[in-house]
């Protein structure tokens, strides 16, 4: 497989992914009372060097980071796999490498501790959520390249 097709359909495969953890995210705080977080905002935020004015920015800017960051961590997927590992290998790796990538990125940025300081009601859905995106993205991806 081309790089080119391996770089479209990872894409394609991460917009698909995001879209099921954003419904995974609204159901989950739905049933969880959890507010919105604004964890991809203040991403942003340090990374762009920029602070929204208002909440109604920091909101529109975590929505940009969210859909940004999940659509093109889809080509990181579609690397690996070049690997030729089975799907659940590539599943099981992707979903290390994007929640062990965001806790890192979250710490190196002050914006949150390690996991191990954190609670259950903040660990859990975001294990939950970032697993179904790791699982629907894998599974996309793998629907692709049987196309």
């Amino acid at each position: 497989m081309e790089i080119v097709e391996v770089i479209l359909k990872g894409l394609l495969a991460g917009l698909v992914g995001t879209i099921a953890l954003t419904i995974s995210e609204s159901l989950e705080m739905k049933v969880t009372k959890r507010p919105p977080s604004d964890v991809p905002g203040q991403v942003g935020s340090k990374v762009a060097g920029i602070q929204p004015k208002s909440e109604q920015e920091m909101k529109r800017l975590s929505g940009w980071v969210h859909w940004i960051h999940g659509i093109s961590l889809g080509v990181v997927y579609g690397l690996l796999s070049l690997l030729g590992m089975t799907t659940l290998a590539n599943i099981v790796i992707f979903f290390a490498l994007v929640w062990g990538g965001d806790v890192l990125l979250y710490k190196s940025l002050g914006i949150a501790a390690f996991p191990w300081h954190w609670k259950a009601n903040e660990i859990m859905p975001d294990l939950l959520n970032k697993g179904v995106y790791a699982i629907v993205t894998g599974l996309t991806f793998s629907l692709l390249l049987n196309k």
